[in-house]
């Protein structure tokens, strides 16, 4: 009434009709405005510039609620000084304080103690298989997985992948579970809307919402690295959760963030689903086998493309071959660089890595190289990678559980470290307060000579050994401590 007020004595002067027209113009903006405005704002908060932006993501997450977990372990740690020198106090075994440190500090660590770590993971399949990252489930000696309902239930390992920080736990139950929809991460767009679910800092089902921020990034944090990037808050405990496209499917698994605090700062990381789907059946047999080519490569630099007479920067130059690999076999050698694997383009040198190892083994691939300006290409049979294996770590682990000390191979930083004159032999870096060890005297620094009158070659060799003895038998050893070497025995526990 107050716009007519003001506006009919103008509009009395002008043409009837154009004046029928304004009004039925302004009649029909109110009908718009009354029957279209509220519907579109309940349903989103849509405007020109942002037509998809979704108003609310409460739809998605009532779908997904059922299908996030919490995961929670509990893994023992050994206790123990650790190395004399990263307690802060005296670093040399002939130290005149090292009595006292040993006295009064030697016994305020527990031998061994439980440690209680929470994270976040998806059911995949009605059987009871739940995805989450590796690092979560490590080394773990109980996992427990809490439904939405409040449910828990003990959970076993399925198979590891710990390249990719991947893992496949599950669980039995006669609960009815609703697996997660997975969708394809190579859809995915830079600025699209992601949501991710977990148990940040033990609040269950939190959920936050932001952007893919970027991808492929790759950050060093293990071999095969492809991660998406968001700035949707992500936090610890979050690790193994589901980042959610808005139509409710997971495209990737909440696992790393980069923080001076401890707590996000919109710099988050995800695992591809893609990623994820490649190992899924592998992790299923609890084995991850995967394709080898043989190479060493390294990253074109712009002083190498001048020196190379390259195009571009593009590509992974090859540093050296390894003997027998399917790379020699095929006829690549040191030098050439890498452009193409299986019609797959190489852009950076980080690229080849995860592109071989998805490869099937046994599979003959193109891979096209540039050698001295001259492009060619090689049929290569792809090889099977096999795992490094590492000194025996279970047997390292029972060694320090038995005797209660940890061994090294001495290295002239750790000589200077400890204070000692000798670059190499087999050094003791912990002795566990109250253990058989520390019961025979034995210290931090003491190099070990001999095992039962036997030469010890290196730690493999001495853990090795500590493994055929039985529980009750002794051991006599023979160390070097300072200039003094001297004969100690010690018994076999549990």
């Amino acid at each position: 009434m107050l716009f007519l007020k003001y506006v009919l004595p103008s509009a009395s002067r002008l043409n009837v009709s154009l004046l029928r027209r304004i009004l039925l113009w302004m009649t029909a903006w109110l009908i718009v405005a009354v029957l279209i405005i509220p519907e579109s704002s309940s349903r989103a908060q849509a405007t020109g510039i942002l037509p998809a932006a979704p108003g609310s993501f409460s739809s998605l997450v009532k779908k997904a609620k059922a299908s996030v977990v919490n995961i929670s372990t509990v893994k023992t740690i050994t206790g123990g000084m650790g190395h004399p020198f990263s307690f802060g106090g005296p670093s040399r075994p002939d130290d005149p304080l090292r009595d006292f440190f040993d006295r009064f500090f030697g016994d305020q660590m527990p031998k061994d103690f439980k440690q209680r770590n929470l994270g976040s993971g998806f059911i995949i399949d009605a059987k009871g298989f739940i995805l989450t990252n590796n690092h979560v489930v490590e080394k773990a000696d109980e996992i427990t997985v809490r439904l939405a309902d409040g449910e828990s239930h003990p959970a076993k390992i399925v198979g590891r992948d710990p390249k990719t920080d991947l893992a496949l736990i599950q669980i039995e139950t006669d609960h009815e579970l609703t697996p997660l929809p997975m969708g394809d991460s190579d859809r995915l767009e830079v600025g699209d809307w992601v949501v991710a679910m977990g148990n940040p800092f033990g609040l269950d089902n939190t959920v936050t919402a932001g952007i893919v921020s970027a991808k492929y990034r790759h950050i060093g944090a293990g071999p095969y690295e492809n991660f998406i990037q968001t700035d949707a808050s992500i936090n610890p405990g979050n690790s193994g959760g589901p980042l959610l496209n808005t139509r409710g499917e997971v495209i990737g698994i909440n696992t790393v963030i980069f923080s001076q605090t401890g707590g996000s700062i919109g710099i988050g990381f995800a695992i591809p689903i893609n990623m994820a789907k490649e190992i899924l059946e592998q992790l299923k047999t609890g084995k991850v086998v995967r394709g080898w080519l043989g190479v060493m490569i390294q990253k074109i630099t712009p002083e190498l493309k001048e020196k190379l007479g390259l195009k571009d920067e593009k590509g992974a130059l090859v540093a050296d071959v390894t003997s027998g690999a399917p790379a020699e076999n095929a006829g690549i050698r040191r030098g050439d660089v890498i452009v193409s694997f299986d019609n797959k383009k190489i852009e950076e040198m980080k690229d080849l890595p995860y592109i071989v190892a998805s490869t099937p083994i046994g599979k003959t691939v193109p891979v096209k190289v540039i050698r001295k300006g001259q492009e060619r290409v090689f049929e290569v049979k792809i090889g099977e990678l096999k795992e490094e294996k590492k000194d025996l770590e279970e047997s390292k682990s029972d060694a320090e559980q038995r005797l209660g000390m940890k061994v090294e191979g001495l290295t002239p930083q750790l000589a200077k470290d400890l204070g000692l004159s000798e670059t190499e032999g087999l050094v003791i870096v912990q002795v566990d307060s109250g253990s058989p060890a520390a019961e025979a005297g034995l210290r931090p620094g003491d190099i070990v000579l001999e095992l039962d009158q036997n030469l010890v070659k290196n730690p493999g060799d001495f853990r090795k050994r500590i493994n055929r003895y039985k529980e009750g038998d002794t051991i006599l050893l023979l160390i070097k401590r300072g200039d003094s070497t001297l004969y100690v025995t010690l018994k076999i526990e549990k």
